[in-house]
């Protein structure tokens, strides 16, 4: 029988437990994804073996080197199984940083940032993050156990479909947030407001897709997936390091190999470019740190003496014409940089905020009008509370389309109360995503006039209104979802109290009377 996702599922996360309630799941993420891939390339490389040398009729010299122009070189000691069959060595944590040093080199094309920093970099199996010399060599030994079993045996020949790998790996990762959460207001996109964005910026075939900053890049997988065809480019940064790497594998288990997923900060040193100019794209979507503190300009006066420090007022880029954000909040930051990188003319932008971004005066007020009055700001959607990991506070997505044309009005959506109730989390619906969609879709068409669309649900307000509204975004001022009070019957009320009071005297009375035999006896 076929291996299921499912099955795959279920095998991975059993092997968590080899680190469960003694290492901080934000810490043992990184061991158990990273030993997936090299399980991964370690299959898939004995079933390419396998076919070769059936095709050449067990010649092994030749399938040796058939085997040098498949996806992935697997040096001897960097497979899987050399891993395992040294499971009981006392320096089987330097024999696993040993493999992977060797799987980067061997394929350093793949595997290596144009900076020169290798995927595995950050992670190291002989640290002590992990344990004492002993506890470690007890927990690595019996995570190898836990992938040499037959639930994971991951060779494309066993394997119900092409996805399961990708899928398996999405699985822990979103299963990690939620057990970890996120500090510092970067929260894992949930699978359901990735698939949202990604049909609400819906790319044509031949598209570029960029996420600038992709995390482990689900919200970027979405977005490509959604296209309908596999004639499209996928393009990230993410600046935490560790992150990156989780990125770059993802996309390799999901079979996008022409990825090109940068590391480093969006803001202070954009990757993705084309000569000394931003690289452009047809769509860009994001989930970017909430109100990121110390975004931009330092007030070290000693940082960086020896180099250039960044200020957003003097951006090479020209990234903040329209203004630049307060230094303590960098939502419009990214916002800025998002826009300045879709194609002018054709360009979207999908990009989740939290709600200040759509209200907050100064600097941010001014970027808002500015933004508005260009108009490429063409929907504001407001989200359940409760919907991301590590966080319950409600979000927005906001979609800029610079081929807006001659529609200059705006989309209010207020889907937050349209969601599925969970033990900890909320989860939109596919119906509630449908209705998002399809309301969108519909006035992008051109067809909704101004006014009410859906009682309590969307409104579609003119630029003279928003003006008037000195161009607030806040959601409530555009859909009205005040529910009035039932009238009350006073002189029904009355008669219920006169009836309770009633029953009140009955029953004191019935009291006093028990209170009395009880002294007289």
């Amino acid at each position: 029988m076929k291996i299921t996702q499912k099955d795959i599922n279920d095998a991975v996360w059993k092997a968590c437990d080899t680190f469960r309630g003694s290492i901080d799941p934000s810490v043992y993420k990184d061991y158990v994804l990273t030993m997936l891939f090299i399980k991964y390339l370690s299959d898939v490389h004995d079933d390419k073996y396998e076919t070769h040398l059936k095709k050449y009729n067990g010649d092994k010299e030749r399938a040796d080197r058939a085997m040098k122009h498949e996806r992935f070189v697997v040096p001897e000691h960097s497979h899987f199984k050399y891993l395992f069959d040294h499971r009981n060595e006392a320096n089987i944590g330097e024999l696993i940083n040993v493999a992977l040093a060797d799987l980067e080199e061997a394929n350093r094309e793949k595997l290596y940032s144009e900076d020169g920093a290798g995927i595995f970099q950050n992670i190291d199996f002989n640290s002590s993050k992990i344990g004492e010399p002993k506890d470690k060599n007890t927990r690595l030994r019996n995570l190898l156990l836990d992938f040499n079993k037959e639930e994971l045996d991951l060779r494309p020949s066993h394997l119900e479909g092409v996805d399961i790998i990708g899928g398996a790996y999405m699985f822990l990762i979103e299963n990690f947030a939620s057990d970890a959460g996120k500090k510092a207001g970067e929260f894992f996109t949930p699978k359901e407001v990735s698939t949202l964005i990604a049909k609400l910026t819906k790319s044509k075939p031949g598209s570029r897709i960029c996420d600038p900053t992709c995390g482990s890049a689900s919200l970027l997988i979405k977005a490509g997936e959604e296209v309908g065809s596999d004639n499209f480019s996928l393009y990230g940064q993410e600046a935490n390091g560790s992150t990156w790497a989780l990125a770059v594998m993802n996309m390799f288990l999901h079979g996008f190999d022409n990825a090109t997923i940068r590391w480093g900060d969006t803001i202070r040193n954009p990757k993705l470019k084309e000569g000394d100019a931003l690289m452009k794209f047809d769509t860009v979507v994001a989930n970017p740190p909430f109100s990121l503190d110390k975004w931009g300009k330092s007030d070290d006066k000693e940082e960086n003496k020896a180099t250039d420090s960044f200020d957003p007022e003097t951006d090479k880029y020209n990234r903040f014409w329209r203004g630049t954000p307060p230094k303590s909040k960098g939502d419009w930051a990214f916002i800025s940089h998002m826009i300045e990188t879709a194609y002018e003319g054709k360009g979207k932008v999908g990009v989740v905020v939290p709600h200040g971004v759509l209200f907050r005066g100064s600097s941010e007020g001014r970027i808002r009008q500015r933004t508005i009055e260009d108009n490429i700001l063409e929907a504001v959607i407001g989200l359940p509370a409760n919907l991301f990991f590590g966080t319950s506070i409600p979000a927005a997505i906001m979609i800029f389309n610079k081929g807006k044309g001659d529609n200059k009005n705006i989309l209010f959506i207020d889907s937050s109360q349209y969601f599925e109730s969970l033990k900890n989390q909320n989860k939109l619906r596919d119906a509630d995503i449908e209705r998002i969609v399809t309301t969108y879709r519909n006035f992008s068409a051109g067809k909704m006039p101004p006014g009410i669309v859906e009682d309590m649900f969307s409104y579609v307000a003119t630029p003279e209104e928003i003006k008037e509204n000195e161009f607030n975004l806040n959601i409530p001022r555009y859909v009205d979802t005040f529910e009035e009070e039932p009238e009350v019957d006073i002189s029904l009320v009355q008669k219920e109290i006169e009836k309770l009071e009633a029953e009140l005297k009955v029953v004191q009375a019935e009291m006093t009377k028990y209170l009395k035999e009880l002294n007289d006896n």
